[in-house]
């Protein structure tokens, strides 16, 4: 090699290796700072740490503690999170400070929105491009927009959010969340923590298939990244066994309890709902008790998706209705279904159509979207709740059947999972079903009620109103957080 030749090739690899220490510390430069106990201050002008005498009724007002700031990390809307919710309320309630992370495109928790202590960080939306429902392109969008999430979780976590002693993760979706925060934890001295929910690949499964590639993909990226926390919570001890058994970690149980909004109303605070309820208002007086039993008031809260298949309740209501016109001792039925999802259009397009083949001339199907106060006010004002829940994993629970107990509503339910009796207790609050003609049954008999039988579950729906979320929060998140003793 002659000595210009050696001279350039020299020049390169020097420019190459100044290049790549540049970037290297660019990169040192540039990480998030680490968490530093010691400098776990509260926000600006923090309200101060009150004392006052208190009742049976009310609770001491508690301030910042110092080293104990969470990050609450949910990657969805936050609106339409409310386990992560009340999680942040919890822990402000308790004197930590919350960097609450996600979504916002629904309402959220009041107390979230006047609490100093918690801050809301919100990720921007993927393109709609990368949020196309299409089975086909999925394999090809879903990577670029784990992407797109990657990169803004990624600078909420590290960047926009000062560093936190623990960080909360709901779980699913675990693609990319886990791997961003268990990234992100390393690097700021963070203690992770993961909420599950369910487990991100059973819900893939019910898109994709049990055996495609990115399902099985899914399953390994949780599994491996499950053993990285340093603790674990699960809404069902189901759940906390599978950990146990496939993953090998070990997690806590924190049951979804009702918050203080969902709670049983008064006749005159039912009374007054309904006739101001745009859904209900013409109805009000056939929903009254003086009308004799001749409506009843059905509620289905749904995310319209596949792991509920809302067909169920479409298929049951349209054979009540045929079942109501020979037997005209039956109630009519208005059924008020709640939420928003991927396959409502889908499903309006069938209400409709049976609408006009006069399959439903003794029941009256709406939707709507509420307030979290006015949905309250709907459970607690309805006859009887539905789940459609299917529980892709059968170790989930669904929460919306939480907040019906909470207002002391009775509930069916597809209960054809092993979960289910952690929730419901078969004749005492409620009554599970596995198809359509389980359910039909189910109207009938309740409706009918000749044997005091909805009369007995709202007794047991009243009672179980009673457990709530502040005392499984305290026994199981505040020990763990370090926040009660």
């Amino acid at each position: 090699m002659s000595s210009e030749s050696f001279s350039h090739t020299f020049e390169i690899v020097l420019f190459l290796a100044v290049l790549a220490s540049s970037v290297f510390s660019l990169c040192l430069l540039t990480l998030p700072s680490q968490y530093d106990p010691f400098r776990d201050k509260p926000p600006k002008d923090p309200e101060e740490k009150q004392k006052k005498s208190v009742g049976k009724d009310e609770k001491e007002t508690i301030g910042f503690k110092p080293g104990r700031t969470v990050q609450v990390v949910v990657l969805g809307d936050i609106g339409r999170s409310p386990r992560m919710q009340y999680h942040a309320i919890s822990i402000a309630k308790h004197g930590g400070r919350v960097f609450l992370i996600g979504y916002r495109e629904s309402e959220i928790h009041p107390d979230i929105l006047s609490n100093p202590l918690i801050k809301i960080v919100p990720l921007g939306p993927a393109p709609s491009f990368l949020r196309s429902s299409n089975k086909l392109l999925f394999p090809l969008l879903a990577p670029l927009k784990a992407l797109w999430q990657a990169r803004g979780l990624y600078r909420a976590l590290g960047y926009r959010t000062e560093p936190a002693r623990w960080m909360l993760v709901q779980n699913p979706p675990s693609i990319p969340t886990l791997g961003i925060a268990q990234l992100v934890c390393f690097f700021r001295n963070t203690n992770l923590v993961i909420d599950w929910h369910n487990f991100g690949y059973s819900i893939l499964a019910l898109k994709l298939g049990a055996n495609h590639p990115l399902v099985k993909i899914s399953a390994l990226y949780e599994n491996i990244y499950a053993r990285f926390a340093a603790a674990h919570l699960t809404v069902t001890e189901a759940m906390a066994r599978v950990l146990k058994e496939k993953y090998g970690v070990t997690a806590l149980t924190l049951h979804d309890r009702p918050s203080s909004l969902f709670r049983p109303i008064s006749a005159q605070e039912r009374a007054k709902f309904l006739a101001r309820f745009p859904e209900t208002a013409q109805y009000a007086q056939d929903l009254s008790p003086l009308a004799k039993n001749t409506w009843k008031l059905l509620v289905s809260s749904t995310s319209w998706t596949a792991d509920e298949d809302f067909s169920v309740l479409l298929d049951a209501l349209s054979a009540y209705s045929t079942q109501a016109t020979a037997k005209t001792h039956l109630p009519k039925i208005i059924a008020i279904i709640t939420g928003k999802g991927p396959m409502k259009e889908h499903y309006l397009s069938r209400i409709q159509a049976l609408n006009q083949e006069k399959k439903l001339s003794n029941v009256i199907i709406r939707t709507a979207w509420l307030t979290p106060e006015d949905y309250a006010l709907l459970l607690g004002s309805a006859d009887l709740g539905v789940s459609l829940h299917t529980s892709s994993s059968g170790v989930d629970l669904p929460m919306k059947v939480v907040d019906m107990f909470g207002a002391g509503l009775p509930v069916t339910g597809w209960g054809n999972f092993e979960a289910w009796p952690e929730l419901v207790k078969e004749d005492v609050n409620g009554k599970g079903f596995r198809d359509f003609e389980e359910l039909l049954n189910l109207l009938i008999d309740l409706f009918e009620d000749k044997n005091d039988t909805l009369s007995t579950l709202r007794k047991g729906a009243l009672k179980e109103s009673e457990h709530r979320w502040d005392d499984e929060w305290d026994r199981v998140g505040g020990k763990l957080f370090k926040l009660v003793k």
